[in-house]
């Protein structure tokens, strides 16, 4: 069996309904002319949108507030090679509205790492696309 018979492409929602199962992710953002990725927790708001929970005075929320950001996260089995991983591209604005950012320390994800209070980024999804890598033996039907 060609071993691509086991990716099977994900649809827009079934990669946010995935997103909704795991805290952690990927934020991908440009940093003095570089790409830099940074793991932050994360929760997919009932607008579809992405909220990241990042340290107050991180230079990632200064890079991120106001751009184009991608965001990736997977779940991976390596014994069996099986697994998912989405993509996300989209603008991404750092939280500056009381009521919301009052809300989100409520009901919102909490950073990785604690200690300082948190800054929240909403990342709106442009373009979202997905993978799902089946387990041997199993083939896409299409």
């Amino acid at each position: 069996m060609d071993r691509d018979d086991r990716v099977d492409t994900l649809s827009e929602a079934q990669c946010l309904s995935l997103l909704r199962t795991v805290p952690v992710g990927r934020v991908v953002y440009t940093e003095h002319a570089l790409p830099a990725v940074l793991p932050v927790a994360f929760a997919v708001g009932a607008d579809g949108r992405l909220v990241l929970a990042l340290r107050e005075g991180s230079t990632v929320t200064r890079a991120l507030d106001g751009t184009v950001a991608a965001f990736q996260a997977d779940q991976l089995d390596p014994a069996t090679r099986t697994g998912w991983s989405v993509l996300v591209h989209g603008q991404a604005e750092v939280v500056r509205d009381p009521a919301l950012y009052e809300h989100l320390l409520r009901t919102g994800p909490s950073p990785w790492v604690d200690g300082r209070p948190p800054l929240f980024v909403l990342l709106t999804p442009e373009l979202l696309s997905g993978r799902r890598l089946l387990p041997a033996g199993r083939a896409v039907t299409r």
